[in-house]
C-alpha cells in the first residue's frame, strides 16, 4: 500500500502565457502536480468541471471573457468550490483593488510583479492550513 501523500493539483488562470508558465514552474517546485492552466475565468470553470479535485486556484483579475473577480464570485457561489483556496495575482495594486479581490472571496492577493518565492510561501502556508 502506497501511503505517499497525493500532490495537490493547482489551476493557474491568466491570459498571458508567460505569466502562467512562471507561476506553473513555481508551483511545480512546491510539489503541485499537475498544474493546470486556463486563459480566462470561463476556461477556468470548464477546467474545474473536468478536474473537481483541484486544490487551489491562482488567477489574474484582468482577463478577456471573464475576469478573476467574476470567476472568484462564481466559485464561491458553487457549493463544490466554495472553500477552494483562491489567490489573486494581479497588477492592480490600489487599496480599493485589494479590497475588491478579498470581498470577492479571494484568500490572498499578490501584486505583480511578484517573486515566485513569495507565491510559493503563501501557497504553501494556505495548503498547510487547509490540509492539502
Amino acid at each position: 500500500m502506497n501511503l505517499d501523500p497525493v500532490p495537490p493539483v493547482a489551476l493557474v488562470v491568466d491570459d498571458e502565457p508567460v505569466a502562467r508558465l512562471m507561476v506553473k514552474r513555481a508551483l511545480e517546485k512546491l510539489g503541485c502536480a499537475p498544474v493546470l492552466e486556463a486563459a480566462d475565468g470561463i476556461s477556468a470553470q470548464e477546467v474545474l468541471r473536468k478536474h473537481p479535485h483541484v486544490a487551489l486556484v491562482l488567477t489574474d483579475i484582468m482577463m478577456p471573457r471573464m475576469g478573476g473577480l467574476e470567476a472568484c464570485l462564481a466559485l464561491r457561489a458553487d457549493q463544490r468550490f466554495a472553500a477552494l483556496p483562491v489567490f489573486m495575482l494581479t497588477a492592480k495594486a490600489q487599496e480599493a483593488d485589494v479590497q475588491r479581490g478579498l470581498a470577492a472571496g479571494a484568500n490572498d492577493y499578490i501584486v505583480k510583479p511578484f517573486s515566485p518565492r513569495e507565491v510559493v510561501a503563501r501557497v504553501a502556508s494556505t495548503l498547510a492550513r487547509t490540509g492539502h
